[in-house]
Order: C-alpha cells, then sequence, then structure tokens
C-alpha cells in the first residue's frame, strides 16, 4: 500500500472491500496494519479474519460442511455429537456454534433463540411470497444465498443467484469474507442480463440490508423471504449447493480463491449448457430459461441438409 508523501489518505472510497484488501501490504510496508486499515477504511478485524483460524478449525469446518450439507437440520449439539463420534474429534457445542457462525451457516428447523444470522432490527423483513404459487415461466422467480466453499489451507464464500423454473445459475460470485460487497456485485450482474418478477432469499442480513434490496425495488422486483429455518423456502438454491459442492469443491482440493474460481467458472458453464436435469425432462437449464432446445435444433438442421440435398438434381453422367 502506498500513501502521499504525507501518509495521508488516497481516495479509496469507489473501491470495494475485496479491492482494499488486497492492497494491504502485511510484510515489507513501512506503514503499520492498523495504520493501513484506517486509510483505507476498513476495519480490523476484515485482515485477521481469516489469519486468526487455525489448521485445526479450518479441518474441522471443513467436516462440518460435508455434514451439513447432508444433514442441514442438524444444530450445535448435534454435529458436535457427529464429530466426536465419527470423526473422533472432542469438540464443545459451543466452538461448532462459533465455527458455524463463521461459516454462514444455520441450522434448518424453527427457533426462537437469537443468532448472528438474523437480520438487523433496523432492517425489513419481507413476507414469503411463493407459498402455492405456481411457476410456469422463466424470470417470474429467482433466488440467492451464501455458502461456505473450502479451501486447501482457508475457506472463501459463494453467492448464487438461480431461475426457478429453469435452474439457470444467472450470476454467481466469490468473495474472501462475508462482506456484503459480493452480494451486491452478483445482483447487479444478474439483473444485467434480466429483470424477474419476484426475487427470494432468507432473512440474513445481507439480503435485508437497505443496500441490496434497494437494488431489487430500484428496478420494481418484489422481494420475498424465507420463514425462518425453513429449507424448503428456498429449495432450489440448497439443491445448487449440494450439486456444487459434491461434483465439484469435495472432489478438487482448490488452494486458492484463483483455483476456485477457475474450476467454478468451468463448472457453472457445465451446469447451465451441458449437464441434462431430469426435472426439465434432460434438457439444460440454458436450453429452458432461453427457449433454445440444442438437440432439436441440431435435428432441425441436419432435416433440413437432408431436404435441401434431396431437391439438388443429380449430376448428368453424360
Amino acid at each position: 500500500m502506498t500513501t502521499s508523501s504525507t501518509g495521508s489518505k488516497k481516495n479509496y472510497g469507489s473501491l470495494t472491500s475485496p479491492d482494499k484488501l488486497a492492497l494491504i501490504d502485511r510484510e515489507e510496508s513501512k506503514i503499520s496494519l492498523s495504520r493501513q486499515t484506517i486509510l483505507l477504511g476498513l476495519s480490523r478485524n476484515k485482515i485477521y479474519y481469516q489469519s486468526e483460524t487455525n489448521e485445526r478449525d479450518i479441518t474441522i469446518m471443513n467436516i462440518i460442511d460435508a455434514v451439513y450439507t447432508e444433514h442441514p437440520c442438524y444444530e450445535k449439539r448435534r454435529m458436535a455429537t457427529v464429530l466426536k463420534r465419527d470423526y473422533g474429534i472432542p469438540i464443545g457445542k459451543n466452538h461448532v456454534r462459533t465455527l458455524m457462525i463463521k461459516m454462514g451457516l444455520i441450522a434448518i428447523y424453527p427457533k426462537k433463540k437469537k443468532n448472528l444470522s438474523e437480520p438487523s432490527k433496523q432492517n425489513k423483513i419481507y413476507p414469503y411470497l411463493l407459498r402455492g404459487l405456481s411457476i410456469p415461466r422463466v424470470n417470474q422467480v429467482w433466488s440467492t444465498d451464501i455458502t461456505y466453499i473450502r479451501l486447501e489451507h482457508g475457506f472463501c464464500y459463494l453467492t448464487a443467484i438461480i431461475d426457478w423454473h429453469s435452474r439457470y445459475v444467472v450470476s454467481w460470485e466469490l468473495s474472501n469474507t462475508l462482506d456484503i460487497d459480493f452480494c451486491l456485485r452478483a445482483l447487479e450482474r444478474a439483473y444485467e442480463t434480466a429483470i424477474p418478477e419476484i426475487l427470494n432469499s432468507d432473512q440474513g442480513s445481507h439480503f435485508t440490508s437497505p443496500k441490496f434490496t434497494s437494488i431489487s425495488k430500484s428496478r420494481g422486483v418484489k422481494i420475498s423471504m424465507d420463514g425462518r429455518g425453513r429449507c424448503l423456502d428456498n429449495i432450489f438454491v440448497e439443491r445448487l449447493w449440494r450439486t456444487v459442492k459434491q461434483e465439484n469443491i469435495y472432489i478438487n482440493q482448490y488452494s486458492s480463491m484463483t483455483d476456485v474460481k477457475i474450476g467454478l467458472t468451468k463448472f457453472f458453464e457445465d451446469y447451465n449448457n451441458y449437464r441434462p436435469h431430469q426435472s426439465l425432462n434432460n434438457l439444460t437449464p440454458a436450453e429452458v430459461y432461453f427457449g433454445y432446445n440444442k438437440k432439436t435444433a441440431f435435428f432441425q438442421q441436419f432435416t433440413n441438409l437432408n431436404i435441401n440435398l434431396n431437391t439438388i438434381p443429380a449430376k448428368s453422367t453424360f
């Protein structure tokens, strides 16, 4: 990181938090880390967020992620029991709770106790609009969520926006923190593709934030939010996370966010355009979303080619 000769703050206001974090010089800078965070307008917690997670905790978090993907109803007590019984890890329920909060996980079941996944009391909670709603067309309902992605020696977070009718992943973003910026970028980019009638999410603080909801409201999009602890309210995103992890994350040992981005770029390209979905009559999400059937188009071209060939008069042999 560099500053003016007087050590004054440059104009970093237009940068996102990940961009600011990338400017931090942890080794050779003559400016202390504390001073760098002040100049960049960052909380000191951000630069220590992942470094304070030791290798043992990262290993446990990766196991929690795998267990949670299969059993999203497991809360801290049951998760601690599974870790002790199946993996021989002595761990208390409060430590499990701390790690699950850091991962952005919340057990899917109705409960009254307060936790850090709850929205701010200052943020508006919108009603759930999808109950009993028929969804026969694309861009009628989109959903979004955040999930934990494990790395070889760390972790990051993935957010995605999916069209309910076609299962098409409209947009996705990665971040090394739970800062809201990557959710905003994903939403802005999704709206460059189309504007849905309804955007559904959970009641997490990212999605109840006025920064997030104002983007949709300014475009006339209705906002819908799941009932607390109800996984079926956002079932298609939950299924997407399971597919992403079982078919990509768990079988690849990604060592960095760069590796994850390269891997997920290829995965989502395949998921949207090549992977047949049984629930879509073995069409791909892109074929349903854009109304273009690659297989039908290919055979139609082949049929047209045959017709055209048959209409060509045979060459004279004289």
